[in-house]
């Protein structure tokens, strides 16, 4: 019987920001709030384009008039714009950001439930540490990019597109001077923030590393102790601290030179526009105000194309981010129940119930495709009996109790509860009838309810006595 093994493509995550259109499924239930923070979104943007019209009116009308009562209209005019953007922008920042968090914690739970019914062999042939990063931090970066960075960039894309209007209704000479200087300031920033960005992701991997390194070592503290390991892990443990410190370090000195480059070339450019707008003032070519107004208008501009460039490095990491959430979510669980199960039959008045067999059966692990866990293995216990298993660790015990609670399906051969195919019942069903006692009981510290069967005994079992003691010899590693 071919078989499907439970596990995900490696491949490098994707930067296709198209990625980001799977997302849409979770906000479509929550249109109404994304349609108030899109109408709360662009009453803020304008509001900060009218604010450069203002600044023109109170500096001609006001100052350069020297007329009190036009400066108070002025002024109180542009307070009110000033409350208005107050009140647009709180609006914009908490419905984006509930959206963020609701979308987050509801991709956290469809994930988390498909997780629970994928079988044990998709996570053998997986990371337990990776499926937890992709539910909690690929997440996480998922609520920053839809709860801030996209209505950011949305934001800045209106303001810029706005203010570049602007500049050209005050000065057409003047704005071509900025469209050509715009690039010339935002490469660097754009060549220093990439740089940035990856002496950031290599400090997160540093950091990643110390946390491992934390956690093997106090995880299995016995062992270290045991072998007199303390002095290595206490080496290891500081060149792993040294090597963060020393990214963090390169980290900090390409953000700070990027930060004095930013203050001189945006200092510099407003200097430049000073200076020939200054000259056109003084020549009586456009008023002090206008002038105020396109300095207003080209901070904004060159503000909104960094904002949004930085953005983009957000964007594309939330695409790979969705890809692999994505993944887990299409990723089909191997056992399940056939779309008509068979029932497993009832025991009548004092029948027992418990008959087990296994025919013929082969089975080999998706970790260990090369070597065979059981080889033609035959079982048969009838309602009642009790049997032992014994043998050598490896032997292959724990896989027969595996297969019979249909953590697996078998490469060939069937197995069969009281004349049931198990391949054919619902796997609930069947582990419904089984009771496991391991040696080294598992406790959940999360506050989990019991479950409503006993599992983890078979004395109040009466109707289905048929229990799977698992000793230490072969409940350990919990695959053979």
């Amino acid at each position: 019987m071919a078989r499907k093994i439970d596990n995900l493509p490696e491949r490098p995550p994707t930067r296709d920001l198209r990625q980001l259109a799977r997302v849409l499924k979770f906000l479509w239930p929550y249109r109404a709030r994304m349609a108030v923070a899109g109408v709360a979104l662009v009453v803020a943007a304008g509001c900060v384009l009218v604010l450069g019209q203002g600044l023109k009116r109170v500096v001609d009308a006001g100052f350069s008039g020297k007329d009190a009562a036009s400066l108070d209209t002025a002024l109180f005019a542009l307070l009110a714009i000033v409350c208005v953007l107050a009140a647009a922008t709180y609006t914009r920042f908490y419905s984006v950001s509930w959206i963020g968090e609701r979308v987050s914690a509801d991709i956290r739970r469809a994930v988390f439930g498909h997780l629970l019914d994928l079988s044990p062999g998709f996570f053998e042939t997986m990371r337990t540490g990776e499926a937890i990063s992709r539910l909690t931090n690929d997440t996480s970066l998922l609520e920053i990019v839809i709860g801030s960075s996209a209505s950011f960039a949305l934001r800045n894309t209106l303001i810029m597109l706005g203010a570049l209007v602007m500049l050209v209704i005050t000065s057409p000479k003047l704005t071509v001077l900025v469209v050509l200087g715009v690039p010339l300031v935002i490469a660097p920033i754009l060549l220093f923030g990439r740089r940035v960005r990856r002496l950031s992701r290599a400090s997160q991997d540093r950091i990643a590393d110390v946390s491992t390194h934390i956690d093997e070592s106090l995880h299995e503290i016995r062992t270290v102790q045991s072998y007199g390991h303390e002095e290595e892990d206490r080496r290891r443990f500081g060149e792993r601290v040294e090597a963060a410190f020393a990214t963090a370090t390169r980290r900090i000195s390409q953000r700070a030179l990027l930060v004095a480059l930013v203050m001189l070339l945006a200092f510099g450019a407003v200097g430049v526009i000073l200076w020939i707008g200054g000259h056109d003032v003084l020549a009586g070519r456009m008023t002090a105000g206008e002038l105020s107004a396109f300095v207003f208008y080209a901070v904004l501009v060159a503000g909104a194309v960094g904002a949004v460039s930085e953005v983009i490095g957000d964007l594309q990491r939330a695409a790979g981010a969705t890809e692999r959430l994505m993944e887990l979510l299409a990723t089909e669980p191997f056992i399940r129940a056939p779309a008509r199960p068979q029932t497993l039959p009832e025991p009548k008045g004092n029948e027992k119930a418990g008959e087990v067999s296994f025919d013929h059966v082969t089975f080999h692990y998706p970790s260990r495709r090369d070597t065979p866990a059981l080889a033609d293995f035959s079982l048969s216990v009838s309602r009642g009996e009790k049997v032992a298993l014994v043998g050598p660790s490896g032997a292959g015990k724990s896989t027969v109790f595996q297969l019979l609670l249909r953590y697996y399906d078998p490469d060939s051969g069937a197995i069969r509860l009281d004349g049931v195919e198990i391949a054919k019942a619902d796997p609930r069903a069947v582990r419904q009838r089984l009771a496991l006692v391991p040696q080294e009981p598992v406790h959940f510290n999360s506050g989990m309810r019991r479950p409503p069967a006993p599992i983890l005994g078979c004395s109040s079992i009466s109707r289905y006595p048929l229990a799977l003691h698992s000793d230490s010899a072969w409940s350990r590693s919990g695959t053979r």
